[in-house]
């Protein structure tokens, strides 16, 4: 994995290379980012670089022994530790490194729902167990093989809970040129004493423009198509995957259509959007809608803040963006994302759909009409 193999991220690459070339490695490091913001692929980048034997100003050469090594996955020195589903006590994330490899070569952007489909886990809880905390300890007990650095990547260290704490010795005194990067995604379900030990390395989520020019590019979308999805997946790679995976739907003239009977009082319109379009689209593609009406809204907020310059949407959405900018209030159209905000909320909890959007549509047209 090379930094220019990575989607957006600029600022944090030229961090990693910097504090590479100017030799302030931590020995422990913190990425912490929301998932498919890509904290993985640039955690294996950095010790990529690192390693290399020819690397240059702005990324690893990809064609040295150490490079070609990383990746395939296969370096002697690189190991991984990751959540996953045991079946007894003594299994580590070894008995897994296949498939592993297999998951983070087809989509270094992968969700943990995606690993667990990949290892067919059924209802079994994922974690990383104790004997998984022993494994690594003998691993970076023993020298580095042929590379300057021994690096551990473990994905989603939540996963560790209180085993965490047989850790803790080996990171704050690791061997020496060890390298600890924790890919996590949750800080607050983190060991406040590993957070404590590492240096934070703050990922954000994929910016949406850098997000639609991959997906024109490599996944071929048309363009509106593209920033209908970079939209509706928040800068979540795994999630806008996810999406086309599912064929998302026009979501763009549903959400105008509704809006606009609701604006305009059409109660037969609204009962028939509600019951006939928004209640049949099913529970995912029904999340997904009420994401992408969170992210226009606030399209609109911004353009009613005069920060148009911040608007990056298709010509139809901007034209609806403007128009509803002009007609309502900066407190209704808050108030509106907020209502948007509590439906998605119910509806991950399986809320009948047909209720919910019909009360969802009448608090909008009480709301719009104030």
């Amino acid at each position: 994995m090379q930094f220019k193999d990575i989607i957006g991220q600029q600022a944090i690459k030229n961090h990693l290379i910097n504090t590479a070339r100017e030799s302030r490695v931590s020995h422990a490091q913190l990425f912490l980012g929301p998932e498919g913001s890509g904290n993985l692929p640039l955690a294996l980048a950095y010790a990529q670089y690192i390693n290399c034997e020819q690397p240059s100003a702005t990324d690893s050469c990809g064609e040295c022994s150490s490079c070609r090594k990383y990746a395939k996955l296969v370096h002697p020195d690189l190991h991984f530790s990751y959540p996953f589903f045991s079946s007894s006590s003594s299994d580590t994330a070894v008995l897994f490194i296949e498939k592993w490899r297999k998951a983070f070569l087809s989509n270094p952007y992968l969700g943990l729902d995606a690993w667990r489909n990949e290892l067919d886990a059924g209802n079994k809880q994922a974690n990383i167990n104790v004997a998984e905390c022993h494994q690594i300890i003998q691993k970076l007990s023993l020298k580095a093989f042929e590379a300057p650095y021994k690096v551990l990547i473990m994905w989603l260290p939540e996963y560790l809970d209180k085993n965490g704490n047989t850790l803790l010795k080996l990171i704050e005194e690791p061997p020496e040129k060890t390298l600890f990067l924790l890919v996590a995604q949750n800080q607050d379900k983190l060991l406040n004493t590993i957070i404590s030990r590492t240096q934070l390395v703050k990922v954000n989520a994929i910016d949406k423009q850098s997000l639609a020019s991959y997906l024109v590019e490599e996944k071929h979308l048309m363009a509106d198509k593209a920033t209908q999805v970079a939209y509706i997946s928040d800068g979540n790679l795994q999630r806008a995957i996810d999406l086309i995976a599912e064929g998302t739907n026009d979501y763009f003239y549903l959400f105008r259509d509704w809006l606009r009977a609701c604006y305009n009082s059409k109660v037969l319109s609204v009962i028939d959007i509600s019951e006939s379009k928004l209640a049949s689209l099913g529970r995912e593609n029904q999340k997904s809608f009420l994401i992408y009406a969170i992210n226009l809204m606030r399209e609109v907020v911004l353009h009613k803040e005069s920060a148009g310059q911040l608007v990056h949407v298709t010509e139809e959405e901007l034209d609806f963006v403007s128009k509803f900018s002009a007609t309502l209030n900066l407190d209704q159209l808050v108030a509106s994302i907020s209502l948007f905000e509590r439906a998605s909320y119910y509806i991950e909890r399986n809320a009948n759909p047909k209720i919910l959007f019909l009360d969802v549509s009448l608090q909008l047209i009480l709301l719009l009409n104030r």
